[in-house]
C-alpha cells in the first residue's frame, strides 16, 4: 500500500465531447448489405472527431473547462493520456501545454499504449503530490468499417487539477493489478483495435479481475461496498458495468452514467469522462470508485469535501454532451477519421510545409493565440508587429502588454461561406472576428452547422488543426472561432 497524502487531491475538473455526433443507424444503414445485424445495435448517436481535432485539441478544450478563471503559472505539471496520440516520437504534453501558455519549467509527460492509462495515470498524479498539477487523458479510438466498434467508439477528454488548496476530492484508498489478459490490442504500425470474443472478455476478465481490486481498493479506504455513492466503470461491452457492480456487491443505484448513447466509448479517457460528469453532482462525503481496466486493473476511491459545491467547470460534461450537431451523413464520419481518400482537385495540392524556425520564434503568440495591447494608446493588435499599428501612436512592441485572446468574448463583423477553395469540410467560413477588447482578426470559423452565420453571432475561440503536411505527416495547431452556445 501506498501511503496517501491528506492534504492533496482534486481541486478542479473539466470535459470535453466533440460537438459532431452521428446517429447510429446511418452507420448501421450503410452497411446494411453485408452486415444487416448492426441495426440491432444501433442505438443512440456516437461523438466524433471533426477533420481538424484530435487528441492534442481535444485535451487543450478539456483543460481549458477546468482551468477557467483559475491561475496558471503555480502549476508544476502536466502529463496527458491517450492511446492515439498525432505523434509517434514527438511529446503532445509540450503542445498542449504551450496552447495553455503554462509556465515554462512546468514537467511535461505523455502515457499511453493501454486502456487504463487514463485511470493509472490520475493515480500516480495523486499519490505522488509533487505539486500543482494538471492531468488529461484525451482519446479517440478508431475502428474498422462494419465493426461493432464502430458503433460504439466516440471520443473525448477530461482534465483534473490537483494540489493542496480548496481540494473537492480525496484519494482515500486504492488497488492495482498487473497481468497479461489480452482484451484487445493494436500493433505498433496497427490502425485499429484487434477484439478477442467478447464472452471471454466479459467472464474471464472483468468478472474474475475486477471485482478483486474493488475489494482491496474498498478494503485499504476502510469503505464497505454499500458506502458507494458513484461506481464508474467504463467498458465497451454493453452491460459491463451493471455485471461488476453486482459482483461487487455495490447498489445498482450507485452505477455513473456511462454515457454511451450520447458518446460512445472515448477510449483511455473514458473513466475519466465518466468521473468529471459525476463530479457535476456529487455531494459531500460521497465516495467515488473508478475504474480503469487493460492488462491488469486500478481501481481508485475517492471520497468529496465540502468544498465539492464550490467549483464549478467553465461549461463541463453535460454542456459538452447537450451541444451536439447531429449528422446522418456516414462517410463524414469516414472522411474525418481518415478512412476515406478522396478527390482534392488541383485546389488541394497546394504546399504545407511548416517553417519551424518561425514557429519557435512566435510560439508565445500563436501557440496560447496571445495578443499585445499598447501601454500608451490601449490599441490591442494581433500579430504583434514592432509598433503599434495606431496611425497616431507607433510605439515601439517593448511596451506592448501580453493579452491572451483565446476566452474574450467575440462576434461576427463579416463573413463568407467559400465553396471553390478546397476544404476538408466545405464550405470554408472566413470572416472578420470583432473581439470584444478591440482586437480585430480575419479567422476561419468552424462548426456552423444547419444554422449558418450572421454578423453579430456571438463567438469563442477553438484550439484546433489549421492544417496538415500530409507528405512529412505534419499537423499544424492554430486557434479557431465557432459560434458560442452557453
Amino acid at each position: 500500500m501506498t501511503a496517501i497524502p491528506t492534504d492533496f487531491g482534486l481541486t478542479a475538473y473539466g470535459g470535453y465531447v466533440p460537438r459532431l455526433r452521428m446517429q447510429r443507424t446511418s452507420i448501421a444503414a450503410a452497411h446494411s448489405w453485408m452486415a444487416p445485424g448492426l441495426r440491432n445495435q444501433a442505438k443512440g448517436q456516437r461523438a466524433f472527431c471533426s477533420w481538424d481535432e484530435d487528441s492534442v485539441t481535444m485535451a487543450v478544450e478539456a483543460a481549458r473547462d477546468a482551468l477557467h478563471g483559475r491561475p496558471r503559472t503555480a502549476l508544476r505539471s502536466l502529463v496527458l493520456a491517450t492511446t492515439r496520440a498525432p505523434f509517434a516520437d514527438l511529446q503532445c504534453a509540450s503542445l498542449v501545454a504551450s496552447a495553455l501558455a503554462l509556465p515554462g519549467d512546468v514537467q511535461t509527460r505523455d502515457l499511453g499504449q493501454s486502456q487504463r492509462a487514463g485511470v493509472s495515470g490520475l493515480l500516480d498524479a495523486l499519490q505522488s503530490s509533487r505539486g500543482p498539477a494538471l492531468f488529461i487523458a484525451s482519446d479517440h479510438p478508431s475502428s474498422k468499417p462494419a465493426s461493432t466498434q464502430e458503433l460504439t467508439y466516440g471520443a473525448g477528454a477530461a482534465a483534473f487539477m490537483l494540489g493542496s488548496e480548496d481540494v473537492i476530492a480525496h484519494l482515500v484508498g486504492s488497488a492495482s493489478r498487473t497481468n497479461v489478459f489480452v482484451d484487445h490490442f493494436r500493433s505498433a504500425d496497427g490502425r485499429h483495435d484487434y477484439y478477442w470474443e467478447e464472452r471471454w472478455i466479459r467472464d474471464e476478465g472483468y468478472a474474475k479481475i475486477v471485482p478483486e481490486v474493488v475489494k482491496a481498493a474498498l478494503d485499504d479506504a476502510k469503505v464497505s461496498s454499500s458506502e458507494v455513492s458513484h461506481f464508474i466503470m467504463a467498458s465497451s461491452l454493453k452491460g459491463t458495468a451493471e455485471f461488476v457492480a453486482k459482483k461487487c456487491d455495490i447498489s445498482p443505484e450507485a452505477i455513473s452514467d456511462g454515457i454511451m448513447e450520447t458518446c460512445g466509448y472515448a477510449g483511455t479517457a473514458h473513466p475519466c469522462l465518466m468521473l468529471a460528469k459525476a463530479l457535476e453532482i456529487a455531494e459531500p462525503n460521497d465516495v467515488l470508485v473508478i475504474i480503469g481496466f487493460g492488462q491488469g486493473c486500478d481501481v481508485l476511491v475517492l471520497r468529496a469535501t465540502d468544498a465539492i459545491n464550490s467549483f464549478k467547470p467553465r461549461r463541463g460534461v453535460s454542456a459538452a454532451l447537450a451541444d451536439a450537431q447531429v449528422h446522418e451523413s456516414y462517410m463524414r464520419l469516414l472522411a474525418y477519421d481518415g478512412g476515406l481518400e478522396f478527390e482534392t482537385g488541383m485546389r488541394g495540392e497546394k504546399q504545407l510545409k511548416t517553417a519551424f524556425t518561425e514557429q519557435y520564434r512566435s510560439a508565445h503568440q500563436l501557440s496560447s493565440f496571445v495578443a499585445g495591447q499598447c501601454a500608451r494608446c490601449g490599441t490591442v493588435q494581433f500579430p504583434q508587429l514592432a509598433y503599434c499599428v495606431a496611425p497616431e501612436c507607433h510605439a515601439p512592441a517593448s511596451v506592448f502588454k501580453p493579452t491572451p485572446l483565446y476566452d474574450e468574448p467575440a462576434k461576427v463583423l463579416t463573413y463568407t461561406g467559400d465553396w471553390l477553395s478546397y476544404h476538408p469540410s466545405p464550405p470554408l467560413y472566413v470572416g472578420f472576428v470583432q473581439f470584444d477588447i478591440g482586437a480585430r482578426l480575419l479567422m476561419e470559423i468552424v462548426d456552423v452547422g444547419e444554422a449558418g452565420l450572421d454578423v453579430g453571432i456571438p463567438l469563442h475561440m477553438v484550439y484546433r488543426i489549421k492544417d496538415v503536411d500530409k507528405v512529412r505527416g505534419y499537423p499544424r495547431y492554430f486557434w479557431k472561432a465557432t459560434p458560442f452556445v452557453a
